[in-house]
């Protein structure tokens, strides 16, 4: 699906030693740009080949900001970025207020990143299925005869990986937004742990649960994405120095059990427990591992969990004007929050906690806990057309992916494979809070087994 790219790190060392530069870069993710795919809101080549000239100057000049220097990255919509609109998915754009940099966009800014663009997204960033109604569903590229849902609520992102117009995507996942758009066009999805990332400057939908995230094409450039980003780190060299060694044997993998596989489309099942057992086979161990926090988990999704409440909360006091042009299926279920009591809220960030303390003694024996990303395929477009279709659809989508947020575990996706109808599935690995160095080594680890399969 995708066209060859080497890996983030070979690129880097490229521009390091003026084998390419970052105009090179930028023109020829340009040139992979799809318009019919609709990956973006606001596509921005102008605005990408001044940045890739800043970063050749500084290139030439003998200075490398940083490891992410004159590389292609997508910027989901609801991230500010001076310069570019900021609609958060809907119809209207957002105050100037909202064009305002944080943390993450600065740090891309300062290693003198080159940002192509904004990607489109679920309004208020509120559904896993990738919906938007007033700018329109970017198409899954990996269906070009019917119109599949890229998976939301960053949907434009995955698609922009895939495309090829960014190496690297930033997202946001309240309760999946990152990978199950990765798991829906065969990316890989990290999802950090609720505050590890800064979320400064990006339109909010859950103040509890909200994180950034990264997708790109395979786990080794969300490492390096991960590894130049992060505070502790800084320096995807460093860290490739004290992780890179994990072999098969290093590797314990527990899989959840019932709440992830009851409702799972056969076709799917398949694919991932096949991807597990050529893990198995490969030296990693693999065992079952007890799980009771994830379905209690998925009853909070069942029920609202606290982020339809802190939304409505946030339109309240940010954009009252909002209300009346929200999308039905989106105001609908922001309505459902705005109607809990006080009493219930509060009720709800507990069992949050509760559950979440729980959960950490499931990875005292494993490193890591699997299970499918999304159970389902990705739907087609025309069979959401009402909120009765919508909702159990969403609910699948999401069901899966809610279990690392509400227990505050950070997780990734990564292909496991095909279905029968040569679709992407995706394996959800999902690891204790602030573990992301673990998941990631497991996560490399996993792909080297499940792509050597693959070529041989």
């Amino acid at each position: 699906m995708t066209h060859y790219n080497p890996p983030l790190a070979t690129i880097a060392a490229a521009l390091a030693e003026g084998q390419t530069c970052a105009t090179e870069l930028t023109e020829a993710a340009i040139a992979c740009h799809r318009p019919e795919l609709n990956a973006y809101i606001a596509w921005a080549p102008e605005f990408a080949r001044r940045q890739a000239a800043a970063a050749d100057a500084a290139l030439a000049a003998g200075c490398r900001p940083g490891p992410l220097t004159g590389m292609p990255i997508a910027v989901k919509d609801h991230f500010g970025v001076a310069g570019l609109p900021v609609y958060a998915g809907t119809v209207r754009e957002l105050p100037a207020r909202w064009q305002q940099e944080g943390w993450l966009i600065r740090a891309l800014r300062r290693q003198l990143a080159v940002i192509t663009g904004k990607t489109q997204a679920v309004e208020l960033a509120f559904g896993g299925v990738g919906l938007n109604h007033h700018h329109g569903t970017p198409r899954n590229p990996w269906d070009m005869t019917q119109h599949r849902a890229p998976g939301g609520s960053s949907s434009g992102a995955g698609v922009s990986v895939q495309e090829g117009s960014a190496l690297l995507a930033l997202g946001t996942d309240t309760a999946g937004s990152v990978r199950i758009p990765a798991s829906f066009t065969s990316s890989v999805g990290l999802k950090m742990t609720a505050g590890r990332w800064s979320t400064t400057g990006i339109v909010p939908l859950s103040t509890t649960l909200d994180t950034p995230g990264l997708l790109a094409r395979s786990v080794a450039d969300v490492a390096y994405g991960f590894a130049a980003l992060d505070p502790a780190w800084g320096d995807p060299h460093r860290f490739n120095a004290q992780y890179a060694h994990w072999v098969p044997t290093d590797v314990r993998i527990g899989v959840a059990g019932a709440p992830f596989w009851s409702h799972c489309d056969a076709t799917v099942a398949t694919v991932v427990r096949d991807a597990l057992d050529q893990l198995a086979n490969a030296g990693l161990r693999v065992s079952d591992c007890a799980f009771p926090e994830a379905e209690q988990a998925q009853q909070l999704l069942h029920i609202g969990s606290v982020v339809a409440a802190e939304c409505d909360a946030f339109i309240e006091a940010e954009l009252p004007e909002w209300r009346s042009v929200l999308d039905p299926i989106i105001s609908s279920r922001i309505a459902d929050g705005g109607t809990i009591s006080a009493r219930e809220y509060l009720k709800r960030l507990k069992r949050h906690e509760q559950l979440g303390a729980a959960a950490q003694a499931r990875f005292a024996s494993v490193d890591v806990i699997a299970a499918p990303t999304v159970p389902i395929q990705p739907p087609l477009i025309a069979e959401l057309n009402s909120l009765e279709t919508y909702r159990p659809k969403n609910f699948a989508c999401l069901s899966h992916t809610c279990v690392a947020n509400y227990l505050g575990l950070c997780a990734i996706t990564l292909p496991a494979g095909l279905d029968a109808d040569g679709l992407p599935v995706g394996l959800m690995l999902m690891a204790a809070p602030h573990q992301e160095e673990r998941l990631l080594a497991a996560a490399l680890v996993c792909q080297t087994v499940l792509s050597s399969k693959k070529t041989t």
